[in-house]
């Protein structure tokens, strides 16, 4: 387990719903990756990120599939692509990722709490 943090560090922490828009191969990077594009909703639009979550997920079946991401971290440079968010995800003890996604459709852009 990490470190025990205050409720007040966890509250600066802005994850939100979003539904993806498009998904490409990231071309550049070293392990598998793929480059998404989600809407987060009016207020925080779209944001990009760069994940290696190709053991499950692809171009045709993670189009219009709804995630949960943390939007409020610094932009990185990840393999010549500009991440603005994290996308969520459980990582097993193989390194496959399987996203948190909310149990039924929501709005974009709404918070998790």
């Amino acid at each position: 387990m990490k470190e025990q943090i205050t409720y007040d560090i966890f509250d600066k922490v802005d994850i939100r719903v979003g539904t993806v828009v498009s998904v490409k191969k990231n071309e550049k990077a070293r392990k598998p990756s793929l480059v998404i594009e989600v809407d987060f909703g009016k207020e925080i639009g779209i944001k990009q990120s760069s994940a290696q979550i190709t053991h499950y997920y692809n171009e045709k079946n993670l189009k219009g599939k709804q995630v949960i991401g943390v939007c409020n971290f610094a932009e990185k440079n990840i393999a010549g692509v500009i991440s603005q968010v994290l996308i969520l995800g459980s990582i097993d003890n193989d390194g496959k990722v399987t996203l948190v996604h909310p149990s039924r459709e929501s709005e974009n852009g709404l918070p998790i709490a």
